[in-house]
């Protein structure tokens, strides 16, 4: 029977020779992921389980992300319950303040998914590692308890949507416009638990943080996982990252698909995710006036070291507007030191922007940069639903790092393609 990448992946790591979407499959798993927020909850059901340990110390992992270093005694108590948990089962793989960064730039980074795992997560975004040809999917707590468990879970084998890149990117166009095109395209619910599978030419044009960016929004879109056809690009990621061997896995030529898309790079502009839906794509003939007072550069989907390059570059020799406030926030202690080393730290002190440590803090409203009623913030995040980031009455504006810098110049929605005169 003819698969998916997502289906030769699943089938793989379910003992079978083939499966086929809709099918109930229990599968191994490579890697079990769990943060600060939702790891106590699975802590607490592993111990209903009567375990005396995991199934594999070396698979699984718990980042101290959210709310930490702790915001307040409730996050410290959280930490404190996976720091011990860890301690007492010898989990190799536990990061805390210090060596922790945002999960899902720290786990590629630090080489702890390669091409053709199956990893769970519980965390929506754990879809981001699709982008090394992994499956990844985010899970309840519960059933991260049981994975650590018994180092498998079910699934349902997904159909899937088959989305064909072709063209280049034009100057300041990045992986973050390409998503919120397709989402802006399809709908919140437009790949409802299904894979959305990246193939064609223009994955050459993709750098590996494109990839990880837009694999992570495919849950905006409803999806199951996303997942990149491995090529060269990946494969030097890995290899870079010290990941272990990579099994690659590619989809038959008659592979049914429910859908197929095809997009041109080349046809892309900056986009911007109106409040309160990544959805809500528009472009800037689309855009007006519309005034800012809080900007966010970082998160798991847009916080790594290409993201802040792309902002530097526009913030250089520049000033924040006048009431804007500019939190940049490096995905990684690393990503922080290489950014330091470039010189991109100075670049954004000078502009006006503060520096945070690695933390998701903003993203979810926990703290680093709440809004108040009526606030606006143009964020590279990935969610922009009421009250995400403060106040219910505020707005977020999803955008790449471009836009964000762009829009932080001038103190308004802002493409950087006016900023930089292209």
């Amino acid at each position: 029977m003819a698969m998916t990448m997502t289906q030769k992946i699943l089938a793989a790591h379910s003992g079978k020779e083939s499966v086929s979407a809709g099918e109930l499959i229990l599968a191994d798993l490579d890697l079990v992921l769990g943060n600060d927020i939702t790891s106590p909850v699975a802590i607490k059901e592993f111990a209903k389980l009567g375990r005396d340990s995991v199934f594999d110390r070396d698979k699984v992992t718990m980042v101290m992300d959210h709310f930490a270093p702790n915001k307040d005694i409730k996050a410290a108590e959280q930490c404190k319950m996976c720091r011990d948990f860890c301690m007492e089962k010898e989990i190799s793989h536990f990061y805390d303040v210090g060596e922790m960064g945002i999960e899902h730039a720290l786990l590629p980074e630090n080489g702890l998914v390669t091409a053709g795992n199956v990893v769970i997560g519980a965390d929506s975004h754990t879809c981001t590692y699709g982008a090394l040809g992994a499956f990844s999917t985010g899970v309840g707590s519960t059933d991260m308890a049981c994975g650590m468990a018994t180092g498998k879970a079910w699934f349902k084998v997904p159909s899937a949507m088959k989305i064909v890149l072709t063209g280049s990117l034009r100057k300041y166009v990045s992986g973050k416009d390409v998503i919120l095109h397709i989402i802006g395209e399809i709908g919140v619910d437009g790949a409802l638990y299904k894979s959305m599978e990246f193939t064609g030419e223009g994955l050459s044009s993709l750098t590996m943080a494109d990839r990880l960016c837009m694999a992570n929004m495919a849950i905006e879109a409803g999806a199951k996982n996303g997942i990149f056809e491995v090529d060269d690009i990946t494969l030097d990621y890995i290899r870079t990252h010290g990941g272990a061997e990579p099994v690659v896995y590619r989809a038959d030529e008659n592979a049914e698909y429910d859908e197929v898309l095809t997009v041109d790079l080349s046809e892309i502009e900056p986009t911007v995710a109106f409040p309160h839906l990544p959805e809500n794509a528009k472009t800037f003939a689309e855009i007006g006036d519309v005034r800012i007072d809080q900007v966010v550069i970082g998160s798991c989907t847009n916080g790594r070291l290409e993201d802040l390059i792309a902002a530097a570059e526009i913030m250089k020799g520049r000033k924040a507007a006048k009431n804007v406030r500019v939190i940049v926030i490096p995905a990684t202690q690393q990503i922080y030191l290489d950014a330091m080393e470039m010189g991109l730290i100075r670049i954004f002190i000078e502009f006006g922007a503060v520096v945070s440590t690695p933390t998701c803090g903003p993203c979810l409203g926990g703290y680093m940069g709440i809004l108040a009623a009526g606030e606006r913030a143009v964020a590279t995040t990935n969610r922009n639903f009421v009250g995400r980031m403060g106040h219910p009455e505020s707005e977020v504006y999803l955008a790449s790092p471009a836009t964000a810098a762009a829009s932080a110049v001038t103190g308004r929605i802002t493409s950087p393609w006016e900023v930089m005169n292209e």
